[in-house]
């Protein structure tokens, strides 16, 4: 039931800003019968319907079907948004422009005064000589007056509308750039009291949110394997959301992560979509490409205990974090490090005593102000925060999620370097 009503909520706003959209974009700018009205109109319910489909479509239809509805329907999400906040600074700037003082005309201004007034007698049964009006070639001046005013409203409304459209395409031109030609490298130093001494300036890639579907592929996963080789790490630690799709669907787009190179290995936990994927047949895939999958495990490394929990979202079906199962045990002596897909974890790392906790999830919003919205879901939207005892450390991902665009949230690879205090 609560679903059905936020289903159909969902629905009305998305129509209701569709309508906007239309009226701002269409309606206002262009004659009834025009063929530029008839094709927005047209567009303003296809794009919507291409959206809606690119949703839901990884259930309802096979990846090769989804790809035709996810590049048009995913991008059209991210310029509405962008049209949307657009076209409401416009309305905001809307009554400036139409108070704007307007030049005259060139013929009218070197036309005689005796060519423009034409003097019609009176209608009143009084008779005499009585002005009736005032006319300009035969026009009434109150009509001139509408026509004028008419005509500035249109001219605003196409000024207004032209410049919503082209920062919308812009700016979603823009981000969907950066996330096509991959993420860029961060560094990040992190101190941890506990590491020893020998392992001062230990490098970890840190990858999350790939992100492979129906947009981006093997391609994609290539770019990201050179990344992050590229560094030089002595650890990669691929911390959830590599997919949107089952195996035998991105298999073949996820396989150059077997040649990912690092002295200690690769390593992986879950991410919620990963759940939403199938997540123990992906976990039994990145085993066979090398990669290291860490289910509520730890794994001790000369120099500090590396652990990885699953999902939330696995709680669900049994297979959701378990701390004992990978801390409880071990020399709190020792440093450790977990990789956990969601920040909101954290206070649980805290309790259990670890130092530094490496996570994704949030894109760092993604989309502005999507940023404000990631704030209230998550204690640390993107970058290094303390709680407690415990660094946190939060990357913006490597891909992106539904529109392949990023706006005020570039995608990263981040290299970690860990610093001890006894150096």
């Amino acid at each position: 039931m609560v679903i059905a009503v936020v289903g159909i909520a969902v629905l009305g706003l998305l129509g209701a800003a569709h309508w906007y959209v239309w009226r701002r974009l269409v309606r206002d700018v262009s004659t009834p019968r025009s063929r530029y009205r008839r094709a927005g109109t047209v567009l303003v319910v296809l794009l919507p319907v291409l959206s809606l489909l690119a949703l839901v479509g990884g259930r309802a239809f096979p990846l090769a079907v989804e790809r035709w509805f996810a590049w048009p329907g995913y991008l059209w999400l991210a310029v509405l948004l962008y049209l949307l906040l657009a076209l409401l600074v416009g309305e905001v700037l809307r009554p400036l422009l139409l108070r704007l003082p307007r030049r005259p005309s060139r013929d009218r201004a070197d036309r005689p005064a005796a060519e423009e007034l034409v003097v019609e007698p009176s209608d009143e049964p009084s008779g005499g000589p009585a002005v009736k009006g005032v006319a300009v070639k035969g026009v009434a001046v109150k009509d001139v007056a509408v026509a004028d005013s008419a005509s500035r409203r249109l001219f605003v409304s196409r000024v207004v509308a032209g410049a919503a459209a082209g920062v919308a395409v812009g700016v979603v031109g823009n981000g969907a750039y950066g996330v096509l030609r991959g993420p860029q490298v961060k560094q990040v130093t992190v101190p941890l009291a506990k590491l020893p001494r020998a392992a001062h300036g230990y490098r970890i890639a840190v990858v999350s949110d790939i992100h492979l579907g129906p947009i981006l592929g093997r391609a994609h996963t290539r770019r990201i394997v050179d990344t992050v080789n590229a560094t030089q790490p002595d650890l990669i630690a691929v911390v959830g959301d590599l997919v949107d799709g089952t195996v035998p669907e991105l298999g073949p787009a996820a396989r150059p992560l077997a040649d990912l190179r690092a002295r200690d290995g690769a390593y992986f936990v879950t991410g919620n979509h990963e759940y939403f994927s199938g997540a123990a047949p992906w976990v039994d895939f990145v085993r066979e490409l090398g990669v290291h999958p860490l289910e509520n495990a730890r794994v001790e490394l000369p120099w500090f205990d590396l652990a990885g929990i699953n999902d939330i979202a696995g709680t669900s079906q049994g297979q959701g974090p378990d701390y004992e199962r990978a801390l409880g045990d071990r020399d709190r002596g020792r440093a450790a490090v977990l990789m956990a897909h969601q920040p909101v974890t954290v206070h649980d790392s805290v309790r259990h005593g670890v130092d530094l906790q490496l996570s994704g999830h949030t894109h760092g919003g993604q989309l502005w102000p999507g940023n404000y919205l990631a704030e209230l879901a998550n204690p640390t939207v993107a970058g290094l925060e303390r709680y407690g005892d415990t660094r946190l450390y939060v990357t913006r991902g490597a891909g992106a999620w539904g529109p392949p665009v990023r706006v005020g949230a570039p995608s990263d690879i981040t290299v970690v370097t860990l610093a001890s205090l006894r150096a």
